[in-house]
């Protein structure tokens, strides 16, 4: 049997990347600084737990207010991050994540439907005095002022 011709390979050239070369990327920092900017308080005795419960589409807002990226790009971003925490925390692992604070699981308790994991946080003052309470908060108004 006769030997096939051989034709010679090229190598591939690897794919660009579908973003734009100018799209900053964030960084750890500026990405922990947007989750402490996110209203770490503990909440008001009269108000509800809907008034001060902060949930993930909220929280996905809020960086995307704070970093200037795009929500597409925040949304896999907090998402891991939230999963990481949550496998941390399910682990028992203490955290230390300034300027959120360190994290210290103080008891647990399984369920039927989940665990309760009992968390203890403590700030160091210059997170605590940087935080901007709920009611100073300015509203995302798109509209302008009304001219006099």
């Amino acid at each position: 049997m006769a030997k096939a011709a051989e034709t010679p390979t090229t190598p591939r050239r690897p794919r660009r990347a579908r973003a734009a070369a100018d799209t900053p990327v964030p960084s750890v920092d500026s990405i922990a600084e947007a989750a402490a900017s996110l209203g770490d308080e503990a909440a008001p005795e009269d108000a509800t737990a809907d008034d001060t419960e902060l949930k993930k589409p909220e929280l996905i807002r809020r960086v995307v207010a704070a970093s200037g990226l795009k929500k597409k790009d925040v949304k896999p971003v907090v998402e891991a991050l939230l999963k990481e925490l949550g496998d941390a925390l399910s682990n028992g692992e203490a955290m230390n994540l300034q300027p959120l604070g360190k994290l210290q699981i103080n008891r647990t308790k399984d369920k039927d439907n989940g665990e309760v994991i009992i968390v203890k946080v403590r700030r160091n003052q210059q997170a605590v005095d940087e935080t901007v309470p709920l009611d100073e908060k300015k509203p995302d108004d798109p509209l302008a002022e009304a001219a006099e």
